[in-house]
């Protein structure tokens, strides 16, 4: 049985459970931007007062401004992840249709509260007692793709119901504005936005969560009255207005995605999916070439229900995607 960590980015256990790998180690098993946002710098009154409610509108109406939505429908929150598991408390319901794969918190939260979850091959045939629908757009971890009208329709059917259409967009950076983000505030639907990964700053645990006032008003109760902190939403109002650099990122990772697929199709890789900050590779035996990376001190992302299928994030730079090739070559070959 497969005991990895729960989420990428657990190089502190992965370290201990291969003691003998090269350092240093090559982490590849998130899909966190490896070129952060720069500017990050701020004042200290951010980290000697408290947040102020002028703090939090600033970063609210930058969200809001970015994603083209009323800022009255955001609620920022200190990372989508808790907005995640805060939807069983906030959402009275007892079915949830779950598409596979998805990014497992979607799953283990609900499961974990007692609700029924329907995993789905798919998503077009939705239940018929579901009352919510869960998607992630893009997936994470195939990079799947809806179409603003599929969405539309997904969420229109839940409506009819009485139910649902909960959208995890914690990549919908990566859309630019192509998503649902303009119809947040809408009965029935639920909005989660992320902003470590595309801006690179995990480690401020920052995101939002978009939803009729039904849904923030209770969850503004449970977070209190300082969840995010000073320097999070001083920087995360910066970035969110930063547009010039946004759209640079963006050029920016699609040239490294095509590079890195370029790279694993000289492999002879094949069904190399995913989005524009991770790749997720088709790999016979991919637990047992798992292994064999980490035995080189190259941790990339495996998932235990999926034994034929490895996940990828994008090298920093030319020497890390070269290690990252030979040390899949001698996996791939031993």
């Amino acid at each position: 049985m497969i005991n990895d960590p729960i989420h990428g980015g657990a190089l502190d256990q992965i370290r201990h459970r291969f003691p003998q790998a090269p350092s240093p180690w090559l982490d590849l098993s998130t899909g966190i931007n490896p070129w952060p946002y720069p500017h990050t710098e701020w004042p200290a009154a951010a980290l000697t007062h408290l947040p102020t409610a002028t703090m939090t509108e600033a970063c609210r109406s930058a969200m809001a401004d970015a994603w083209q939505c009323d800022p009255s429908c955001v609620l920022p929150v200190p990372g989508s992840e808790l907005a995640i598991r805060l939807l069983p408390q906030l959402l009275n319901i007892g079915t949830i249709a779950v598409p596979h794969p998805i990014y497992g918190d979607h799953l283990s939260v609900w499961r974990d509260a007692g609700r029924k979850v329907i995993p789905m091959t798919d998503p077009s045939q939705i239940p018929s007692d579901a009352q919510a629908l869960v998607l992630c757009n893009p997936n994470n971890p195939d990079g799947r793709l809806w179409s603003f009208n599929t969405l539309k329709a997904f969420h229109g059917e839940m409506l009819r119901r009485g139910g649902w259409l909960i959208l995890d967009e914690a990549y919908g950076e990566l859309l630019n504005g192509d998503g649902i983000t303009p119809d947040a505030g809408a009965d029935g639907l639920i909005i989660l936005r992320s902003f470590g990964k595309f801006y690179g700053l995990a480690g401020l645990r920052l995101g939002a969560l978009l939803g009729p006032q039904s849904i923030l008003k209770p969850a503004k109760q449970a977070l209190g009255v300082w969840p995010i902190s000073g320097p999070a939403l001083t920087i995360g109002t910066r970035a969110y207005q930063d547009k010039d650099w946004q759209d640079a990122t963006r050029m920016r990772l699609a040239t490294a995605r095509q590079a890195l697929d370029a790279a694993l199709a000289a492999l002879g890789l094949a069904t190399i999916t995913g989005t524009d900050l991770f790749r997720y590779v088709h790999i016979e035996s991919a637990h047992q070439v798992w292994e064999k990376l980490c035995a080189q001190g190259v941790y990339v992302r495996r998932f235990a229900d999926q034994p034929d299928h490895l996940r990828i994030g994008l090298p920093e730079t030319e020497r890390d995607q070269d290690r990252l090739v030979g040390a899949l070559k001698l996996s791939l070959s031993a």
